[in-house]
């Protein structure tokens, strides 16, 4: 059976990886997220999801890589991570009351014969209307520095929405369990194998 490397340091994506109860390792890629001048929100988290990978695969030969990305989409803008709270707080006043894609790249490569596999997820938010003191109450409790769209999905942020839209809500916290399933399936990983 292949061994298993998770490519990230995010708790919330260990997490959700833990769910499929499949041995795994995690490291973290350290690689520059910026994204390139005109490049759309797809290719940014293909790049990303695959580099983060890619980082990887010289130091875990004859393992299966996942890498994951993820961007918010708003108005035509692609938002990262919030640099400080103030920024967090901006981005969900814009959000009060709209609809926000998500979008989650995802990458296998499997190190064993040199080979990789590279799709997105799309997840939309509609936000309810949100109060400036209700985002700075919000802000202060989660902290949520470290995700696209300031807000944690598997936390208190879930009181934001109005409603979710997509396939798979993993997709938001950022691993598409869903679809990576199925890339692990072709790569001769059955979750629901035996152990």
């Amino acid at each position: 059976m292949p061994r298993l490397v998770l490519a990230s340091s995010s708790r919330f994506r260990r997490q959700l990886l833990d769910r499929l109860a499949i041995p795994y390792a995690w490291d973290s890629p350290d690689i520059d997220e910026t994204s390139r001048p005109g490049e759309s929100p797809q290719a940014l988290v293909h790049r990303l999801s695959l580099a983060k990978a890619e980082r990887l695969a010289d130091s875990w030969p004859d393992h299966l890589i996942i890498g994951s990305d993820q961007v918010a989409v708003f108005d035509g803008e692609t938002l990262g991570k919030p640099a400080d709270e103030a920024a967090a707080r901006t981005q969900l006043a814009r959000f009060s009351g709209r609809r926000v894609s998500f979008l989650t790249g995802l990458a296998l490569i499997d190190t064993r014969h040199a080979s990789h596999r590279v799709c997105h997820e799309r997840y939309d938010v509609v936000f309810r209307r949100l109060g400036d003191d209700e985002i700075a109450r919000y802000v202060a409790r989660e902290r949520p520095l470290d995700a696209a769209g300031s807000f944690h999905m598997e936390g208190l942020g879930i009181s934001l929405f109005e409603r979710l839209e997509g396939d798979d809500p993993n997709t938001l916290v950022g691993l598409p369990l869903i679809r990576l399933c199925a890339l692990l399936r072709e790569a001769g990983l059955d979750p629901l194998g035996e152990r």
